[in-house]
């Protein structure tokens, strides 16, 4: 199939906030889309994740979209869910008795290359120290 009759791109993607082991709610993100790797970056999309942590209403990428980028805002997320994750921290034995105030990282931003005809499917496995990122199924 040719790129001019593949369907659009698509993204998804989902957060688990390991430092309690659960979906994180309520973070919002922004997708951006550009054409090439000198291409301007577009604003295309904003959604925020569900009670299971996923994000399932981003709309399909405009056709020449070559690159994509997620942009998370987990400073807010770790603000407002920052005495919740202390206690459930607590009661895990292992978890850290100490904690920084809010995340070490404001704002995880995912730039990744996409082709027309696939979906990309981008989870985040967070904590307020850290973060990894795959292409999911």
């Amino acid at each position: 199939m040719s790129s001019e009759t593949a369907a659009p791109a698509s993204v998804s993607t989902h957060i688990l906030d390991t430092s309690v082991g659960r979906p994180a709610e309520g973070v919002a993100l922004t997708l951006s889309v550009r054409s090439g790797s000198d291409g301007a970056w577009t604003a295309h999309g904003a959604s925020r994740t569900d009670a299971d942590g996923r994000c399932k209403d981003l709309p399909a990428l405009p056709e020449g979209t070559t690159h994509v980028r997620l942009d998370f805002a987990v400073e807010e997320y770790f603000g407002s869910h920052q005495h919740s994750t202390h206690q459930q921290a607590e009661e895990q034995q292992d978890a850290p008795r100490v904690r920084d105030s809010g995340a070490f990282f404001p704002e995880v931003a995912i730039t990744f290359a996409v082709k027309p005809g696939e979906h990309y499917h981008v989870p985040l496995l967070l904590n307020p120290f850290g973060y990894s990122v795959y292409r999911g199924s």
